[in-house]
């Protein structure tokens, strides 16, 4: 994305002949431009892109969870362990069987 910037930047400053760039080469504006696209092609090309855009779903994901059970009052479960309330059991008795 730096690279359009400093291409727009460069482009603005040579068609208002402002400065050094008046007498540069229209090579040297339209450089920053191709470099963008070549920079896309790679990151496509080697799935950097579709990296990146899994992660930051995977992180809204996970802040959406967090939410919702802050919602329910459940809290977060960063530990990754399941905590029973005291005296609950698998069957759902406050007793032991047998009693």
């Amino acid at each position: 994305m730096w690279m359009l910037v400093i291409g727009l930047l460069l482009l603005a400053a040579k068609v208002a002949d402002f400065g050094p760039t008046a007498a540069w080469s229209w090579w040297v504006v339209a450089a920053p431009f191709v470099a963008a696209v070549l920079w896309w092609q790679f990151a496509d090309a080697t799935g950097l892109t579709r990296r990146r855009e899994m992660q930051k779903m995977d992180e809204r994901k996970a802040q959406r969870r967090d939410r919702s059970l802050e919602a329910l009052g459940l809290g977060t479960r960063k530990t990754g362990k399941v905590t029973r309330a005291s005296g609950d059991s698998r069957t759902g008795r406050s007793e032991p069987p047998g009693r």
